[in-house]
């Protein structure tokens, strides 16, 4: 085995949990599960499955499994044993105890990929609000260094406890938090605003995690956002206004962040001002990753937290996506009225992107598409509203 490089800590070694309860895509599930670790930056080094009926209250898992487990954290010499479940705190505890190991659930790893992929200081702040929200249920004295921000001795109330005086500072924290992002969230407004006075229609790329929206971004408005093959590469949205000849004007089109399944409600509590945009939008392009044996899931999965934002009576066009891995030929699905309904396209090698084009044309034609906006005009939008694109055309 090779050392680890230099200036580089070696990766976690984690053991994996994931338990069957009748799932009819449990090795879809699985497959996700260990992109996440990955993603993270764990090692995994064991995988420990089974099928329930129904959780454990006290271990999740049950006695039998809980020992399994231990054996194999011994064995191999884990730092931290990872669940693709959300475990309550008590369940955390008591799995922690029993294992003497860390112990980590879904929430919380996916609340850590958002922790290392935030770039902006809104989606900084997001991430943060998120994390304490999660923590908040969990604080069994583990923020106990926290006091040294209060001031510590001579600033706590007689008799209150550390387990209080903690509570207290996240609390404040939480509520600096909600301050500042309302604060990013009235700017935002503005600039919608500015939009809807100059008559620019939007449109937002939603759909599962690593789908290829910011791919298909990228190769329609030839900006350079960042594109990997790893779930939740991207975090913070981005907005370019592009001219389009198919409609004679310009649009914003808006790259957000990917869903999943299960996504945590305190990470759509905490970016639900950012997805606001989203529901705002004219037109939503839904990619799906027509590659993915398990797209259908992952298309409920996206509808799902469509509608928790309040998006799901947003027109909506379906871009399936990375036809170059399947047998697939670009192109258009119409329904028994005509109506667009899907675009087959890689945004990859750009296969489609014209019948794409021509479809955006043709549904942001439709009144109930343009809900009163202007194609035939971009007047009235200032260029610094949005940071510019290396070109104003799409080809």
């Amino acid at each position: 085995m090779q050392p680890p490089r230099q200036g580089r800590p070696p990766r976690p070694r984690a053991t994996l949990v994931q338990v069957d309860f009748g799932s009819i895509d449990r090795e879809d599930r699985l497959d996700e599960f260990e992109q996440l670790v990955s993603s993270a930056g764990a090692e995994p080094v064991g995988m420990v499955g089974g099928r329930r009926k129904q959780p454990d209250a006290a271990t999740f898992v049950g006695s039998g499994k809980v020992q399994e487990i231990a054996s194999l954290c011994q064995a191999a010499q884990v730092d931290l044993v990872i669940f693709d479940h959300d475990l309550s705190p008590a369940q955390q505890r008591n799995l922690e105890r029993a294992l003497g190991v860390p112990v980590v659930d879904r929430t919380s790893l996916i609340l850590d990929i958002f922790a290392q992929r935030a770039q902006s200081h809104e989606g900084k702040l997001q991430v943060e609000l998120a994390q304490l929200a999660h923590l908040s249920s969990r604080l069994v004295r583990g923020w106990t260094h926290l006091e040294r921000q209060k001031g510590g001795i001579g600033l706590r109330g007689p008799g209150e406890t550390q387990l209080e005086v903690d509570r207290r500072l996240i609390g404040k924290r939480v509520k600096f938090l909600r301050e500042r992002l309302t604060h990013i969230a009235r700017q935002r407004a503005v600039r919608r605003r500015a939009r809807t006075r100059g008559a620019v229609p939007s449109i937002s790329l939603v759909g599962y995690t690593n789908a290829g929206k910011s791919t298909l971004f990228n190769a329609l408005t030839h900006a350079e956002s960042h594109t990997a093959d790893q779930l939740f590469a991207t975090l913070d949205t981005m907005s370019r206004r592009l001219y389009m000849d198919e409609i004679g004007g310009h649009v914003v089109l808006s790259d957000t962040v990917g869903f999943i399944r299960e996504l945590p409600h305190t990470l759509v509590d905490a970016f639900h001002a950012t997805l606001e945009e989203t529901a705002q939008a004219d037109l939503l392009l839904h990619v799906v990753d027509a590659s993915n044996p398990g797209h259908d899931a992952q298309i409920d999965a996206v509808e799902r937290v469509l509608a928790e934002i309040g998006a799901s009576e947003v027109p909506t066009l379906i871009v399936w996506n990375k036809i170059d891995r399947t047998h697939v030929a670009p192109g258009v699905d119409r329904d028994p009225h005509g109506r667009i309904r899907r675009v087959r396209l890689s945004a990859r090698t750009g296969a489609g992107l014209s019948d794409l084009r021509a479809a955006l044309a043709e549904m942001m034609a439709d009144p109930q598409c343009r809900q009163g906006t202007n194609l035939d005009s971009s007047a009235g939008v200032s260029d610094t509203l949005f940071q510019p694109a290396r070109t104003d055309a799409v080809s």
